[in-house]
């Protein structure tokens, strides 16, 4: 890719809809640098003909079994050349000059930019109030990494692999992928090109099958975590409200063939009160007919037990699924975080080290709980005062941002505690206190004794060597755990997971 042209692949995957021809005729008229190919995924388990318009260049037909988009995907990228892969959804109408702005979204981004994405339009119907199932659609054009029009760097797609295929639908394998690429250093762009995603029509318990995505949201948080909801970009969910719901529900039932009526008769009014608040909630802001609200209140009594059920279902699945980049890193203060001032009492003094603040942003941005683990034995020899770390320590979080926990010993040598590093008591409380499995847990920090409280305490360790790091302990973090030439090289191994 030069200045003036973009390279790249189109992708899109499809079940063999109509919409389709839509796509690639609107692709045909097009105005703009023409992709180098067109690679049309047909995801049928069966498979058979796809009759296609004429394109230029002609659309290829590919074949990925029937095992769904994420698996479609990954078929169309490997086989396609492009250095940017353009993933299409084949429900989606592109406009009169997507080419032109896609190739204007990508020209000028840098290596370490891995996508693009568009922004997405759903047309709502403009003479009445939308029904739940239109307004689930619009809700893709609020979503963070939605692949409905989504270009990757096709070398990115190599680094982490591509889409995790455990992912059988047609959701959370957008967002999954889109967060390992940025716990492997990369940022994604938002792009000014828009792409129309139409309502289709979806039936009466559509809402009710929707809830199977709770089995992929299992093997979310298998992968990322009890925060995943907030890495991804996401509110707090709806499965604690439909977990206590189906919990009513069931012990009512429970208790009134037991005989015990009245208890069943205060459930059930629990269960009742929940399901017409939910229901309630689903049927303001639409259209309030008789249909819709039939379909509200019948559909609203099941989502509850089959969210629960696709939730058990998934993580019973997915009870093994992890992945290797950490939920937490922890990171040693004086020549990690700060340049190190023996026994530093002056906040004025504090001087970040340097590619600390963006290390510390890129971490944020991707959601990944921080800490620090620090010893500080001045307090113990009294050289500084408590309130004098504090006020440190204050200025540190001015500069480079907050930490959700600090865990410091004040303790001298000799003074026998379990916390002072290369004892793990630090580690540990900092992986408690952020509710993390400490096996989740990376330290970063430049001496021996951050290594073997790490890897005492079961967390992985990384060693930013400075002159004040002993040879010996170099060479057995060589030996043992990482070794980085800076911060920004040991974030970046922590995050992609690097043992």
């Amino acid at each position: 890719m030069n200045g003036h042209t973009v390279d790249y692949s189109i992708v899109i995957p499809t079940t063999g809809r109509e919409s389709l021809r839509l796509l690639l005729e609107s692709l045909a008229a097009a105005s703009g640098p023409k992709p180098r190919e067109i690679i049309v995924v047909d995801d049928r388990p069966r498979g058979g003909e796809l009759t296609l318009p004429e394109t230029a260049p002609p659309a290829r037909v590919i074949r990925s079994g029937g095992r769904g988009p994420a698996a479609a995907r990954n078929a169309g990228w490997r086989h396609a050349a492009g250095t940017w892969i353009a993933f299409l959804d084949d429900d989606v109408l592109t406009a009169p000059d997507w080419p032109a702005r896609l190739a204007d979204d990508l020209r000028d981004l840098d290596q370490h930019t891995a996508a693009s994405t568009a922004r997405i339009e759903v047309p709502l119907p403009k003479h009445r109030r939308p029904t739940d199932a239109e307004r689930a659609t619009a809700r893709l054009a609020t979503a963070r990494w939605i692949t409905a029009d989504m270009a990757y760097r096709r070398s990115a797609l190599v680094a982490v692999g591509g889409f995790d295929e455990r992912f059988p639908r047609a959701f959370r394998e957008d967002a999954d992928l889109a967060l390992r690429v940025c716990l492997a250093g990369y940022a994604i762009a938002s792009g000014n090109r828009l792409t129309r995603h139409p309502v289709r029509e979806s039936g009466p318990m559509a809402s009710v099958r929707a809830q199977r995505g709770n089995a992929d949201n299992a093997l979310l948080r298998r992968k990322y975590g009890a925060r995943w909801r907030r890495r991804i970009g996401e509110d707090q969910g709806l499965l604690p409200r439909h977990t206590l719901t189906t919990a009513a529900g069931a012990a009512a039932m429970a208790l009134g063939i037991a005989g015990l009526h009245r208890s069943a008769i205060l459930l059930a009014a629990a269960w009742t009160a929940l399901t017409g608040a939910f229901a309630a909630r689903r049927i303001a802001p639409g259209p309030r007919t008789p249909a819709e609200i039939g379909r509200m209140t019948v559909t609203s009594a099941l989502i509850p037990p089959a969210a629960c059920w696709h939730r058990l279902r998934g993580e019973l699945r997915h009870r093994n699924a992890t992945h290797t980049s950490p939920l937490a890193l922890l990171f040693d203060r004086d020549d990690t975080l700060i340049i190190d001032i023996p026994y530093l009492a002056d906040p004025g003094r504090v001087r970040p080290v340097p590619g600390a603040l963006d290390a510390l942003r890129k971490l944020r941005a991707a959601g990944v709980q921080l800490g620090v683990v620090s010893n500080q034995s001045g307090v113990a020899r009294g050289l500084i005062s408590r309130e004098q770390l504090a006020a440190v320590n204050s200025r540190v979080e001015e500069l480079l941002g907050p930490f959700a926990t600090w865990q410091v010993c004040v303790h001298g040598e000799d003074d026998g505690c379990a916390c002072r590093k290369p004892e793990p008591g630090l580690i540990r409380q900092a992986a408690a206190d952020l509710g993390v499995d400490v096996g989740r847990c990376v330290v970063i920090g430049d001496t021996g004794a951050d290594v073997t409280a790490a890897m005492s305490a079961g967390a992985r360790a990384i060693l930013v060597p400075t002159a004040r790091t002993r040879p010996e302990e170099v060479h057995r973090a060589r030996r043992d755990a990482t070794v980085a030439q800076d911060l920004a090289e040991a974030v970046r191994l922590a995050m992609a997971g690097v043992p």
